[in-house]
């Protein structure tokens, strides 16, 4: 075994505990986001191509797995309906597992697959991939293929209530886009940002859209802001990015983004502009997705506790 894997396996063995232990002490958002973060770097391990790999074929698919288990439990976590939980004590049984990857050659002790080979780009991949399409003329994207099928959102419950803080809840109605009704199954990534792009939250992907409508894809989902108004650093901004998957390419890909700054926070409706991608999380390079006027429409709602 390489110093190298050795390494990679001793991160993975490191983010899986901490996100079991706060799972156990009942830390459920910080449990999510570790166990999110981990099931990301699998499943890119995991979709490697085969030199760019030190794990066989066999091990991959265990990896991407793993990751499956790692969704299903932040599912759970999030889910007050959920039938078949994913359980923590399931959850521990994986690390032995990723531990000994190398080794491993037993039955996987779940029946669950690897997500489908789509891959969620982290922010600044895309732009190392070729355009499949000008992304203001886009071409028909065609019916939903076999690998379409994507993981529920990841949106988190509202933050414990505090004395004097004050809590925000976003909703997404809906988005303006020329060419909305050939988006396959569209999202969109919720995250906050300080000047310098580092996240103050959980990120937050909402569900596949409800419908789509002539020019609007329509969500009508709640957004559980992560962080008190007042404890946000001077600058933050709270990001969206309109995602779609892209079937010829077997990627979900960034089409646009929309943000609103700390002074955009009030209560009631509020229209924001697109911009065209990659994501620009600090800010300094901004160009309009379109001329036409088309929109991200959100309504927020603040809720203050008494001191």
């Amino acid at each position: 075994m390489s110093e190298v894997t050795r390494s990679l396996l001793q991160r993975w063995g490191a983010s899986l505990r901490r996100g079991a232990d706060f799972d156990s002490w009942g830390q459920l958002v910080e449990a999510i986001d570790e166990y999110q973060i981990l099931a990301r770097h699998l499943q890119k391990e995991a979709q490697a191509q085969h030199n760019n790999s030190e794990f066989t074929e066999e091990q991959k698919k265990t990896i991407g797995k793993i990751a499956t288990c790692l969704e299903l439990r932040s599912a759970a976590l999030q889910s007050t309906q959920s039938q078949e939980e994913f359980k923590l004590e399931d959850l521990k049984k994986l690390e032995p597992i990723l531990k000994n990857i190398l080794t491993y050659n037993k039955e996987f002790p779940f029946d669950v697959q690897p997500i489908p080979l789509r891959r969620i780009l982290a922010p600044g991949e895309e732009e190392n991939l070729e355009f499949e399409e000008d992304e203001e003329g886009g071409a028909g994207a065609g019916p939903p293929d076999s690998f379409s099928a994507r993981v529920p959102g990841t949106l988190l419950p509202r933050l414990p209530s505090e004395p004097g803080m004050t809590s925000l809840t976003i909703r997404i109605e809906k988005i303006g886009l020329k060419d909305a009704g050939q988006c396959i199954d569209p999202y969109i990534t919720v995250s906050v940002k300080d000047l310098n792009g580092i996240d103050l939250t959980p990120v937050q992907d909402t569900p596949v859209a409800s419908r789509k409508e002539d020019t609007y894809v329509y969500f009508n989902v709640d957004i559980e802001l992560q962080k008190h108004v007042e404890k946000l650093t001077k600058g933050a901004a709270i990001f969206f990015e309109f995602k779609h998957y892209k079937p010829k390419k077997r990627f979900t890909s960034t089409k646009c983004f929309a943000f609103m700054e700390m002074d955009e926070i009030k209560p009631g409706p509020i229209v924001i502009e697109l911009y065209k991608k990659p994501t620009d999380f600090k800010r300094k390079k901004l160009q309009l997705l379109t001329k036409k006027p088309l929109y991200l429409h959100l309504h927020q709602s603040l809720h203050k506790e008494r001191p």
